[in-house]
């Protein structure tokens, strides 16, 4: 099971190197995340955005490009359906959020005619690779559900599970989470903790464990699930946290990259290819990792396309 984003980059390594279509490639933090990921070998791209500047920035720090690989698009909008339709029409395998506002970005992937919908519920993951710990943690949905109904988060849940199997961790644990530990009616977060588990035990949510509802220290703490009495195997264990909404789901975001200075990735699941989703605000480091999920997701796509689609 990876437990570190060097595992992933490495498995990133030994896979067919994809082609990612990046939306607003304009900037210089998008185009040095896509240096390290040229140099690692892991992905080829396509830029699209302003066709001068990128070329600007790309001798600025080095980056070659061919000119085929850059395409000019005409404003933030246009960039984005362009990279958008590149997955559907077979020439990328892989989109990516340049420097653009997520709800531009999504619009694009989002389009009931053009855009990479399923059919299925699409769903945020931000994965962290935290200081002393000794697995990822993924969080989901901190981005992109707003207030998710229990069916929504039973997809989530689905799509999280798949995503962690694409990790090599078959079994993960996932962690419905609440504010307390205890099935409150007064809660509803903790009821829908509660239903979740029983889908999940009844196998209408297959390929994980999942339990809740759980405060946070009591799904990442052994020691805090065995003070509180707490019975679970994934009690302490988490590989997952499955947040309410999205206000807890960016605080715990945020707070995992400020406070504990987490290393983070960031993919969108249940599209019909991978979607890589970072913050603007998020380092080149971190949009590297991500792209090298999507590495990691799209052959994972390739490879059980029964299972997942």
């Amino acid at each position: 099971m990876i437990q570190t984003f060097e595992e992933v980059v490495k498995k990133a390594e030994s896979l067919p190197a994809v082609t990612v279509a990046v939306g607003v490639a304009d900037d210089q933090d998008v185009l040095e995340a896509v240096q390290a990921a040229k140099n690692r070998g892991i992905a080829e791209f396509l830029l699209f955005g302003d066709k001068k500047k990128i070329e600007e920035l790309s001798a600025k720090i080095g980056l070659e490009v061919e000119g085929s690989q850059v395409i000019d698009a005409q404003g933030h909008a246009e960039a984005c359906y362009l990279a958008v339709q590149a997955v559907r029409n077979g020439q990328a395998d892989v989109v990516m959020k340049g420097m653009v506002q997520t709800s531009d970005f999504l619009r694009a992937v989002l389009n009931k005619e053009q855009g990479l919908r399923s059919g299925k519920v699409l769903s945020h993951v931000a994965t962290f690779e935290v200081p002393g710990y000794d697995r990822l943690i993924h969080v989901t949905d901190p981005a992109l559900n707003v207030a998710p109904t229990l069916p929504e988060k039973a997809q989530i849940a689905q799509n999280i599970i798949h995503f962690c199997h694409s990790l090599g961790n078959a079994n993960p644990k996932v962690a419905a989470m609440g504010a307390v530990e205890v099935v409150n009616p007064n809660m509803p977060a903790t009821l829908d903790a509660a239903a979740l588990a029983q889908m999940n035990r009844r196998g209408q949510i297959k390929g994980g464990e999942i339990d809740g509802p759980f405060a946070l220290d009591n799904a990442v703490s052994i020691e805090a699930a065995e003070h509180k009495g707490i019975q679970s195997p994934v009690a302490g264990r988490a590989d997952v946290l499955l947040v309410p909404d999205i206000e807890a789901g960016n605080m715990l975001y945020k707070s995992m990259v400020y406070f504990a200075n987490s290393k983070i990735g960031a993919l969108v699941l249940g599209a019909k290819a991978p979607v890589v989703l970072t913050s603007r605000a998020d380092s080149p480091e971190a949009k590297m990792y991500s792209i090298a999920l999507a590495v990691l997701q799209a052959d994972y796509l390739r490879n059980s396309k029964g299972e997942v689609q």
